[in-house]
């Protein structure tokens, strides 16, 4: 299996993809970040998902607030505790004592891939203190960013935005990248019958996945009048997992950070008229979705 390290920010989808990468990798651990939800709420989000999976994945907290700015948080995605309301599980699970940051430099090696699915402050971190940690990893898989349209501003997608120097940083860092954005993501759709699916196997993680589920059906359903929701996260995590399932395109991305309209805008260098920029990225571009959506049903199936 592929060692992983996933960073997050959970977040309905984030909680999915950690059960995702639980399933299909070795989860070396989780460290949370500040995104949908303040980070002390995703961190709490974090060991609850890893308790409902029953599984031992250490839980490292990380930023708080991003590089520079203010916090941009999500309550509108998610809901103000990241998970929609459900109805929380108890558990006695604490984080680490060291930081995210300090983990990542630690205890991430060429044998590891860093899924990150919320704002990149993590990361970047660890590059400010050792540019050269991000060539020493094997790689990430970043949700962020589009080839096209945003969600947060016209042009800008949520965890690019929330903290783009961060992602400016880890765009330039040399480390191998491969980014799911919402042109991919949006491949990617639940609807009805994939509550059913997930329901019908009968266990916790079922049970609360199809929870997160049905909340981001009837927030679609609320905000653009459709029971059909696209499920970010999981792509980056299939992207490390089950990369036969994509087609990706090497292109050079660049980070936008000033642009009073652009801000958090991912630059992707696609033309076909001239010489191209360098590629930094394997950006996805296609998403074979039915399979993907099997994966997704399949890994929550009891053991």
């Amino acid at each position: 299996m592929m060692s992983v390290v996933v960073d997050c920010d959970p977040g309905c989808d984030d909680a999915i993809a950690i059960l995702l990468a639980l399933r299909h990798a070795n989860v070396k651990a989780i460290t949370t970040v500040c995104g949908n939800v303040p980070v002390a709420q995703s961190t709490e989000n974090a060991l609850m998902t890893v308790a409902i999976a029953n599984a031992e994945t250490p839980v490292y907290s990380g930023a708080s607030k991003p590089l520079i700015g203010p916090r941009i948080h999500n309550d509108v995605s998610h809901g103000s505790d990241g998970l929609g309301g459900l109805n929380r599980s108890s558990h006695s699970r604490t984080c680490e004592s060291n930081s995210a940051c300090d983990f990542l430099l630690e205890c991430v090696s060429k044998d590891d891939w860093v899924i990150a699915l919320g704002p990149l402050t993590n990361l970047a971190e660890a590059l400010a203190r050792d540019s050269e940690w991000g060539k020493r990893i094997g790689g990430i898989s970043i949700m962020g960013g589009s080839m096209s349209f945003g969600n947060i501003t016209p042009v800008a997608e949520f965890n690019t935005f929330a903290d783009p120097h961060a992602a400016a940083k880890v765009y330039t860092s040399g480390a191998k990248l491969k980014m799911c954005g919402l042109n991919l993501t949006h491949q990617l759709q639940i609807t009805d019958e994939t509550v059913t699916m997930v329901s019908e196997l009968d266990s916790a993680q079922s049970t609360f996945v199809a929870s997160l589920l049905e909340f981001l059906l009837n927030r679609a359903e609320r905000l653009v009048g459709s029971r059909c929701a696209p499920l970010h996260d999981p792509c980056a995590v299939l992207a490390v997992t089950h990369p036969t399932l994509f087609k990706f395109e090497e292109c050079s991305v660049e980070i936008e950070t000033q642009g009073r309209l652009t801000c958090g805008m991912t630059v992707i260098d696609q033309r076909t008229t001239r010489p191209r920029l360098v590629p930094n990225t394997f950006v996805a571009t296609h998403i074979e979705a039915t399979r993907a959506i099997e994966v997704l049903v399949d890994s929550l199936e009891p053991q």
